[in-house]
C-alpha cells in the first residue's frame, strides 16, 4: 500500500508540475514557462538570412529567441552532452554582458567535454566496437577512440583526419586510424568502397547502380590485412601484387564517383589517388556531407534529411544555406570548430522550441529549435549528475581494457561494447553501421515506466547528495525548491510552480516532499528533451 500511495502522490506532482511543459501553451498560444526571450536584436549572421528569407518565401511565422535560461541548457548539452549546475544558471542569467552567449559558446568549444561528447558522436559514425560483428577488440577501439578524441581536443582539420583514415596503413594497435579499414562488417573491396561514402560523402548503397560500386571498388581492391603473433592484431596495407581483382594488378581505368576516369598504377596505393579527388574544394559530396552532418547534429533535422541519404532526388530544403556551409567551411581549412561556432552563434540556432506555424514546412525550414529526448548517454549522465550518482557499465568481452571507474561519463565511454542496462534501454545505438538511424532517442513506454517505477531511479533519488546537502544546510522550502529547479531543469520556477511546490511542504516530510519534488521534475519532458 505504501507503494500505491507513493505512486498516486507522484502522479499529482506530475500533473500539478506540469508533466507537458515543454509543449505547455495557453489557449491564446502564449507560453506558460519562461522559453521565450523579449529580445528581437537584428541578426548580422548570414545563415539567418538564408533560413529566414527561406521562410518568409514560405509565408511560415519562426519562434522568437529562447530565453536565457533555455540557451544556456541547450548549448550545454549541444556542445558537452552535460548540465550546466545551478551555479552556472545562476550566473548566466544574471550577466548582463550583451555578448554573454558567444562568449559561452567560444569557452564550451575549448573545453575537454566537448571532446568527450563529440567523440562520441563520431564513434558512433565510425563504428568504434570491440565485440560482434565489429570485432576491433578493447585495446584496438580505445585506441582509436583515444585518437578520435584527441584529433577534436586540438581541433585537426578534417580533410587531414579524412585523409588519415582513408589513407593509413600498418598495425592497428600502433597507429589507430588504421582502425578504420577494421572497423567493417565486411572487408571485400565493393563492401569498402560503400563504407567510405557512407562515412565521407553521405550515400547508401541503394543509391548508386551497382556499376558504379563496381567501378570505386578498385580504388580499395588492393588492400590487405595480415594477422601478426599478437593477439587479434593485424596489419593493413596496400598490396600492388594482391590476388584481388584490382586495377592495380592489370592495370586498367577506374572511375571517381562523378565519372571521371583515372588510371591507377603500381607506384601509388590507389587510397591515396581517391583521397585526392575527395578532399577537394570542388569535389561535390566531401564538404556538403560533413557540412550537413555537423547541421543534422545541431539542430536534430539535417538540410538534406536524412544526413546519409545524399542522393538528387533528395534535394536540400536551402540548397542556397547548404551552398553557404560547405562554401565557409572549406575557406577556413576544414575547421570543424569553427564550423560549429558559425551554426552555434546564428538566431537559427538559437530559435524557441515552441512553434508560431502549424505549417507542415516549419519543422523541415527550421522555423523553431526542434524538440528531441536526450540520447542514451547523455540522459544517464544528466540524470548521476543531479543525483550525485553513478552508472555501473558491462561489457561482452572482459578483457582487456574494460575497466570502467565508477565517476565514468558515458558519454566518455570508449568502445561501444561497454554498455548497461539503462543504456541499451533508451536506444544508445550497437555501432554496427554507421547509419544515423541506428540511434533512437524515440520515447517508449519501457522507458517511461523505467524514470516512472524503476528502483535503480527511485534509489538515486532518494540517495541523491543533493537533496542531502540542501537539507543538511537548512534550507526554507522555497529555497530547496529553487535549488531544484535549478539543477534538474536548469531554469527559475515561475510564481505558480513556486507556490504549488511550496504548499505541498506544509502537509509532509520535509525529505519525502523534496523527493517527491525531484523525482517529478526528472519525468517532465523538460527534462527529458533538448529544447
Amino acid at each position: 500500500m505504501r507503494h500505491v500511495e507513493v505512486i498516486m502522490r507522484r502522479i499529482e506532482w506530475l500533473i500539478l508540475l506540469g508533466a507537458g511543459l515543454l509543449l505547455g501553451l495557453t489557449a491564446g498560444g502564449a507560453p506558460i514557462v519562461p522559453y521565450e526571450s523579449d529580445s528581437a536584436a537584428p541578426s548580422t549572421n548570414e545563415i539567418d538570412r538564408l533560413v529566414f528569407e527561406r521562410l518568409k518565401e514560405l509565408k511560415i511565422e519562426r519562434a522568437p529567441l529562447c530565453s536565457d535560461a533555455v540557451f544556456l541548457r541547450r548549448i550545454f548539452l549541444d556542445v558537452t552532452g552535460t548540465l550546466p549546475t545551478a551555479l552556472d544558471v545562476q550566473r548566466f542569467v544574471w550577466d548582463r554582458n550583451p555578448n554573454k552567449r558567444r562568449i559561452l559558446i567560444d569557452r564550451l568549444l575549448d573545453c575537454e567535454t566537448f571532446a568527450d561528447y563529440w567523440a562520441m558522436k563520431w564513434s558512433d559514425l565510425l563504428r568504434i566496437k570491440a565485440e560482434f560483428p565489429i570485432n576491433l577488440w578493447p585495446n584496438a577501439a580505445q585506441a582509436y577512440h583515444h585518437w578520435i578524441r584527441d584529433e577534436l581536443r586540438e581541433n585537426a582539420p578534417y580533410d587531414r583526419m579524412a585523409r588519415e583514415l582513408l589513407t593509413s596503413s600498418g598495425s592497428n594497435f600502433e597507429l589507430p586510424p588504421v582502425n578504420f579499414y577494421r572497423a567493417m562488417q565486411n572487408r571485400d573491396p565493393q563492401s569498402i568502397a560503400q563504407t567510405v561514402a557512407l562515412t565521407f560523402m553521405g550515400v547508401r548503397a541503394e543509391a548508386w547502380p551497382s556499376n558504379s560500386w563496381a567501378s570505386m571498388a578498385e580504388f580499395f581492391a588492393n588492400l590487405e590485412y595480415k594477422s601478426t603473433m599478437e593477439w587479434k592484431e593485424q596489419i593493413v596495407f596496400f598490396n600492388p601484387a594482391s590476388t584481388n581483382a584490382g586495377a592495380v594488378t592489370h592495370p586498367e581505368s577506374a572511375k571517381f564517383p562523378d565519372g571521371t576516369p583515372v588510371v591507377l598504377t603500381p607506384e601509388k596505393d590507389p587510397r591515396e589517388v581517391f583521397a585526392d579527388w575527395l578532399i577537394t574544394d570542388r569535389n561535390p559530396w566531401f564538404n556538403r556531407c560533413i557540412a550537413n552532418r555537423v547541421w543534422y547534429w545541431l539542430l536534430g533535422r539535417g538540410i538534406i534529411n536524412e544526413p546519409d541519404d545524399i542522393r538528387p532526388d533528395n534535394p536540400p530544403v536551402n540548397p542556397k544555406l547548404l551552398a553557404y556551409l560547405e562554401g565557409q567551411f572549406a575557406g577556413s581549412h576544414y575547421d570543424l570548430r569553427g564550423l560549429y561556432r558559425l551554426i552555434l552563434n546564428s538566431q537559427t540556432y538559437q530559435l524557441s522550441s515552441i512553434a508560431r506555424s502549424t505549417d507542415a514546412q516549419a519543422a523541415a525550414n527550421f522555423a523553431f529549435y526542434a524538440p528531441r529526448r536526450l540520447d542514451a548517454e547523455v540522459l544517464i549522465d544528466a540524470l548521476n549528475q543531479v543525483t550525485g550518482s553513478n552508472e555501473k557499465y558491462s561489457s561482452a568481452i572482459p578483457e582487456p581494457y574494460t575497466f570502467i571507474p565508477e565517476n565514468q561519463r558515458s558519454i566518455a565511454l570508449p568502445d561501444g561494447s561497454i554498455t548497461s542496462a539503462f543504456l541499451e534501454s533508451f536506444g544508445k545505438p550497437p555501432r554496427d553501421t554507421g547509419f544515423a538511424a541506428e540511434r533512437n532517442n524515440h520515447i517508449t513506454a519501457s522507458q517511461e515506466l523505467t524514470l516512472l517505477n524503476s528502483s535503480v531511479v527511485q534509489k538515486k533519488i532518494q540517495q541523491s547528495r543533493m537533496i542531502g546537502y540542501q537539507l543538511e544546510t537548512g534550507k526554507t522550502p522555497a529555497e530547496l525548491v529553487t535549488g531544484l529547479y535549478l539543477q534538474i531543469l536548469s531554469r527559475y520556477p515561475t510564481a505558480a510552480e513556486l507556490k504549488t511546490a511550496v504548499s505541498h511542504f506544509q502537509s509532509g516530510n520535509k525529505r519525502e516532499t523534496a523527493i517527491d519534488i525531484a523525482w517529478a521534475l526528472i519525468n517532465t519532458a523538460e527534462f527529458m528533451h533538448r529544447h
